[in-house]
């Protein structure tokens, strides 16, 4: 069987050889360690050894962008001055965005040795600075496929595994504007302005996702955001007001087109986990075990295995930190609950991947855990 047909296989839930293995962000193909950037840390030879092994013996899923382009540009884009300063240790990007007389600023850090952006100031930090963004014009809509990027990286995978469509939700677009404090508080004292924000937002990801999917059916897609609205941040009625309402035509769009939509959202399900499975979608991940989370995958997957793929669920960290015994023990748990009785499917996936730029050997022989048991694991 090859791994793209177990792939296949799980997402259909038909039977498999074991169950899939997958680095998540890491996959050997779309990494360049010869890319000589101070701000690429996959150029660290301590990478090599994990993206051979992603490379050779994962279940790939390397990540893709919508296969569709929308030609009209946001108002809001089409007003924003960009300044980037830095060097070959940090890079400061400053955008700045005049409505009025408000002036809108964002602030982001990016240091070399860490393969993420911090956002140190959000655009939108009070109800003025909302309602002078919904003064803005509402995006104009026209859309055309762009699915040469989509199929080259098919291709380029061959029998390797599946590309996956990634995309935020509404939420996802609304949330990153604020601070998470005034977020926080605007989503729970100005619910008509929050909903006025997500349906201006959700317009263009609607259109946009309906686009893709009809371009590319029958693809893997990836859905962020829905962790913005769950507990502890806010409670399940919220969650269905501004995760449900909007994400579940996305869902519903990709499927139209005979794609899998998979549901991204770290952190707590218990309260969630119903309305999720309620948007009708083919998968699920991280489903982070406790502490991180506050449910166990035997329980998720006696109560919805039998329509989602389960994609899960070892920790980050104890990828990270645990000593190979102690993380051989949260794989081998992992397979048996994600595998127990009946269920569409399950793939063995860790939360997240490191994002330093040097792998240390534990790390490395943990990620050689994940492989070694997920193979000799039957199906």
């Amino acid at each position: 069987m090859t791994r793209r047909e177990r792939m296949l296989r799980t997402l259909r839930g038909e039977p498999v050889d074991r169950p899939p293995v997958n680095f998540y962000e890491i996959n050997g193909l779309t990494e360049n360690p010869a890319d000589p950037s101070p701000f690429n840390v996959y150029n660290d030879p301590s990478w090599q050894p994990v993206l051979d092994l992603a490379r050779e013996r994962t279940d790939r899923l390397p990540m893709a962008g919508i296969p569709a382009r929308n030609l009209r540009p946001d108002p809001f884009h089409q007003l924003m001055q960009t300044r980037t300063e830095g060097d070959d240790t940090v890079r400061l990007t400053t955008h700045t965005v005049r409505i009025g007389n408000r002036t809108l600023t964002s602030r982001t850090r990016r240091n070399a040795d860490t393969n993420t952006t911090w956002t140190e100031e959000h655009f939108l930090k009070d109800v003025a600075d909302l309602d002078a963004y919904l003064s803005l014009p509402e995006p104009e809509i026209e859309t055309v496929p762009h699915t040469a990027p989509l199929a080259d990286l098919d291709q380029r995978l061959g029998d390797t595994g599946l590309p996956m469509i990634s995309c935020g939700d509404p939420i996802c677009a609304a949330a990153p504007l604020f601070s998470m404090g005034d977020y926080l508080v605007i989503a729970l004292t100005e619910p008509a302005r929050f909903h006025r924000l997500l349906e201006r937002l959700a317009h263009p990801i609607w259109a946009l996702t309906e686009a893709g999917a009809q371009a590319a059916p029958g693809q893997l897609w990836r859905i962020c955001g829905p962790e913005y609205a769950s507990p502890p941040y806010l409670p399940p009625a919220l969650f269905r007001e501004y995760v449900v309402r909007y994400t579940e035509p996305m869902v519903r769009a990709i499927q139209r087109h005979g794609g899998y939509a998979r549901i991204h959202s770290h952190g707590r399900l218990q309260g969630i986990l119903d309305d999720i499975a309620g948007m009708g979608c083919d998968a699920l991940d991280p489903i982070e075990p406790p502490p991180q989370g506050d449910i166990e995958l035997r329980e998720v997957r006696e109560r919805h295995g039998a329509q989602m793929v389960l994609f899960g669920n070892l920790e980050a960290s104890d990828l990270s930190n645990l000593p190979a015994p102690a993380f051989a023990a949260k794989v081998r748990q992992a397979l048996e609950e994600g595998t127990a009785g009946k269920g569409r499917g399950f793939v063995l996936q860790p939360s997240a991947c490191p994002y330093g730029r040097e792998i240390t050997p534990r790390i490395l022989r943990n990620y050689e855990i994940m492989v070694e048991l997920a193979g000799g694991f039957g199906g």
